[in-house]
């Protein structure tokens, strides 16, 4: 006596319980995978280009300090016979104009 084997949908390698996905539901996920996979290289692009600009940061702030100081940025030139007295504060004195000027 044979027994008829229940119809089952999906693939016959995998007998018993088979639940079929419908195509939205894999694009669903699929379009999950996607942009996780775009933010996980978002975060990645970003922390190399941070870590890029820390390195060269830490580069050029070395090269300054070793650097010699320009004797030219730290003196100024002597302006004249009295360089050596103390500096006073240049003041600027306004003086109005009268704008009402009579016509000849």
């Amino acid at each position: 006596m044979t027994t008829a084997a229940p119809a089952v949908s999906g693939d016959p390698q995998f007998p018993g319980n088979v639940t079929t996905k419908s195509r939205d539901q894999v694009l669903y996920q699929s379009s999950g995978a996607i942009v996780a996979a775009i933010v996980v290289g978002v975060i990645i692009i970003f922390t190399a280009v941070l870590l890029l600009l820390k390195t060269y940061n830490r580069r050029m702030r070395v090269k300054r300090e070793l650097e010699p100081k320009s004797s030219k940025a730290t003196t100024p030139p002597p302006l004249g016979p009295n360089s050596n007295s103390i500096k006073q504060p240049t003041t600027v004195t306004f003086i109005p104009v009268d704008i009402h000027m009579q016509n000849r």
